[in-house]
């Protein structure tokens, strides 16, 4: 993995800033066609985490790279842990986090089939603890509009235009020839759980990467690091925004 995407902070870093919110990028390693990686979903949220950090004072932690992948389970490399496991790991990350004094997480999620996430924060909430999932549905769809994403969100599942503009902005390395070619159509797809993605497409692509910019995939990041403010004032009652000096006081 790219070294850039783990802190380099040390532990006097973090006392002397002293952030009482930390983000906390949650990813997959599952295909995504033939020319993303298996990290693509990792690299996203890692991005998306990246430009909040950027942005806002909050403590930023390492990725988890593996997650809910069971619906690309036919193809090679695809690697999953269960639900439970996903649970488990994020409410451990969340209850360490506050014996060590930082008050609230944001897990930023890349993988929509990490549906347990959901249920981590609702049932965290329900307890009294402060933990979010970003970004929400209609952070994308904001970001989307902003960016000229083409394409809709029911039609952009997986490897399309969204994904693929954010790796030509932050990793286009990573990014190899072949999605401009790469377009597949699938809107239907109301027995995905059940008959998983190669029901719905040979290659592992359901979108339209053709579509793909690094030039979208840089006002992407810069619309959830807009919408990110209504989540970080949730969570810690102070209004930030994104010309605001990162490091105050929450």
């Amino acid at each position: 993995m790219d070294v850039s995407l783990v802190p380099a902070d040390t532990s006097e870093d973090v006392r002397e800033r002293g952030h009482k919110v930390a983000v906390l990028p949650v990813g997959s390693y599952e295909q995504h066609g033939p020319y993303l990686p298996l990290a693509t979903d990792t690299l996203v949220a890692c991005a998306v985490a990246r430009e909040v950090a950027d942005a806002y004072p909050v403590h930023l932690l390492p990725p988890v790279t593996i997650g809910c992948s069971h619906e690309h389970a036919g193809w090679p490399g695809t690697v999953s842990i269960s639900a439970v496991t996903l649970h488990a790991v994020v409410r451990d990350i969340a209850d360490s986090l506050r014996r060590s004094g930082v008050e609230a997480l944001v897990v930023v999620n890349g993988h929509g089939g990490n549906y347990v996430l959901g249920n981590v924060v609702q049932e965290s909430s329900a307890r009294g603890e402060r933990l979010a999932l970003f970004p929400a549905a209609e952070d994308w769809e904001t970001a989307r509009r902003r960016a000229g994403v083409v394409t809709s969100l029911l039609t952009d599942m997986h490897a399309g235009e969204i994904e693929t503009s954010i790796l030509l902005h932050a990793h286009p390395e990573w990014v190899r020839p072949g999605y401009e070619a790469a377009d597949c159509v699938a809107d239907d797809r109301r027995h995905l759980l059940s008959l998983s993605m190669s029901a719905y497409t040979a290659s592992g692509v359901i979108g339209r990467p053709s579509l793909g910019s690094a030039e979208k995939g840089k006002e992407l990041l810069a619309s959830l690091a807009d919408s990110f403010a209504e989540c970080f004032a949730l969570l810690t009652g102070v209004t930030v925004t994104v010309s605001d000096e990162a490091g105050g006081d929450a």
